[in-house]
C-alpha cells in the first residue's frame, strides 16, 4: 500500500477485513481521532493509537538478561516497509502502527520495559538482531530450521500465506502446485513464501508441467500495480497483507491459503540473538498476555484472530532446510 492512503478508505477496508476474519474488536476499543465507524467498531489509523496494554509480571521481568534490562528499554527491530495490518504508517506518515508493534508493546509491558521501535530494512533486521544491535525482531518472521542455527525464537502467531489475484483475472482457486503451472507470479525475495513457491515450481517441472515465471518487485506498491495491470497473474504473500490489500483495493481477491511451509505448518515468532538467554522470558511474556486476554484483543483489532496460537513456544520445529 502507498503510505499516502485516504484515511476513510483504510478504515472501511480494515473494518471489512475484521468482519471477514469473524473477529470483533474488544468492547473497550478506544474511539479513534480518525477513522470510520461501522456498527460499534472504530478503526484507529491516527498516530495516537491508545494501544491495548498489559501489566508487568515481576517473576517474568526478573528473567530478562541484564544486558537487555540495563537501559529499561526493549529495542525492537521492525521492518520499515508498509505491510498493513502488520506494520505501516499512521495518518501522520511517521508513526509505526499495526499488529506487530501492538504485540511488541504487550511483551514490553510484561517485561517492565519501555518499547523502542527501530524500523529498518528486512535484510538489515536479521543482521541487527544477530549482532545484538536490536534485542529482538518483531516483523512477521517465520521460524525455520536454518534461522534457528543463528537465532532463538518465541512464537506468537500461525504463519499462513495467501494467493492474491485480480477479481477479473479468471483465476478462482489456487490450492496446489499444478494450479500455478505456467502463471506469471510475484513473490518477495528472501522470504519464506519464496521458498514455498520455488518448491512448488520444482514439483511442477518434475511432473512435466509448465514452469512458473517469477517476477520480483522492490515494494508492495510495485507488485500491486503489476497485478492490476495484468503484468502478473498472482501474488503470493503473507495472508494478513494480501487480505488487507484485497479489502482496500476492491479489485483483487484471495483465492487460496497455504500453511507457512506449503505442506508444513509454521509459526511466526519474535527473534533474538542465539544463546543470549532472552527467548524464555519472551515466550513467558507472550503466554502471560495470551492468558490475560490482551493478546486476543490485539489480534481481533487487526483482523488476525484466526492466526492465534494457544501457547507460545521457544524454538519449536521450524520449516525444513531448503
Amino acid at each position: 500500500m502507498s503510505r499516502n492512503r485516504p484515511r476513510r478508505v483504510v478504515a472501511l477496508a480494515l473494518t471489512t477485513l475484521l468482519a471477514l476474519a469473524a473477529c470483533g474488536a474488544p468492547d473497550d476499543e478506544p474511539v479513534a481521532t480518525t477513522g470510520e465507524q461501522a456498527g460499534s467498531t472504530v478503526i484507529n489509523t491516527s498516530p495516537d493509537q491508545k494501544r491495548i496494554r498489559s501489566t508487568k509480571v515481576d517473576a517474568i521481568a526478573a528473567k530478562v538478561p541484564a544486558a537487555v534490562a540495563a537501559d529499561g528499554r526493549l529495542n525492537v527491530g521492525i521492518s520499515a516497509g508498509t505491510t498493513p495490518p502488520l506494520y505501516f504508517r499512521a495518518d501522520d506518515d511517521r508513526t509505526l502502527i499495526g499488529a506487530e508493534p501492538d504485540i511488541a508493546q504487550l511483551v514490553a509491558d510484561v517485561l517492565g520495559l519501555e518499547l523502542d521501535l527501530q524500523p529498518t530494512s528486512w535484510d538489515n533486521l536479521f543482521l541487527a538482531v544477530r549482532s545484538g544491535q536490536n534485542e529482538v525482531g518483531f516483523s512477521n518472521i517465520t521460524v525455520t530450521e536454518e534461522r534457528k542455527d543463528i537465532y532463538d525464537f518465541a512464537t506468537y502467531r500461525v504463519d499462513s500465506l495467501g494467493w492474491e489475484v485480480r477479481i477479473d483475472g479468471g483465476i478462482d482457486k489456487i490450492e496446489k502446485p499444478a494450479d500455478i503451472a505456467g502463471l506469471n507470479v510475484s513473490v518477495g525475495s528472501g522470504t519464506n513464501q519464496e521458498e514455498v513457491l520455488l518448491r512448488w515450481d520444482a514439483q511442477n517441472k518434475a511432473a512435466g508441467l509448465a514452469p512458473v515465471n517469477i517476477t520480483y518487485y522492490q515494494t508492495s506498491t510495485d507488485y500491486q500495480l503489476a497485478l492490476l495491470s495484468g503484468r502478473i497473474d498472482a501474488y503470493f504473500g503473507p495472508n494478513p497483507s494480501v487480505a488487507y490489500h484485497a479489502a482496500v483495493s476492491g479489485k483483487t481477491k484471495v483465492v487460496g491459503l497455504v500453511p507457512g511451509g506449503g505442506e508444513v505448518p509454521a509459526q511466526i515468532a519474535t527473534m533474538t540473538q542465539k544463546g543470549n538467554g532472552f527467548a524464555e522470558a519472551l515466550s513467558e511474556a507472550l503466554n502471560a498476555v495470551i492468558q490475560d486476554g490482551t493478546y486476543a484483543q490485539v489480534l481481533a483489532r487487526w483482523g488476525l484472530g484466526d492466526e492465534a496460537i494457544p501457547t507460545s513456544q521457544v524454538n519449536p520445529p521450524g520449516l525444513p532446510r531448503s
